[in-house]
């Protein structure tokens, strides 16, 4: 598991199966989120990972263990849910107040 303080994310990219449908709508809520701190969000579909992708990465619980397969030095966080899911607000808290993000 890799971790990354929350201050030091320029980059989080959404992984889906395929780059369509719900993940570029969770890309759009998360780019207005988040560029007041800073960061750019982008998606990618899972199997295009690597470790010079993002500085964190977001996916569906269901591909978390393909992205961390992929991308194994970098933070992988899992949600349950496309829209209002807790591991948004945590991401966000963390990239604000400079807490870990572990994944």
């Amino acid at each position: 598991m890799s971790t990354v303080n929350g201050k030091d994310v320029r980059r989080v990219v959404v992984a889906c199966e395929a780059g369509m449908g719900s993940s570029v709508l969770l890309m759009t809520q998360l780019s207005r989120q988040l560029a007041p701190h800073g960061v750019t969000v982008d998606h990618s579909p899972v199997n295009r990972l690597d470790d010079d992708t993002a500085d964190v990465v977001l996916c569906h619980t269901g591909l978390a263990s393909r992205a961390r397969q992929a991308a194994p030095n970098t933070p992988v966080l899992p949600f349950n849910m496309f829209m209002g899911d807790p591991a948004f607000a945590r991401l966000e808290a963390a990239i604000k107040d400079g807490g870990p993000i572990d994944g």
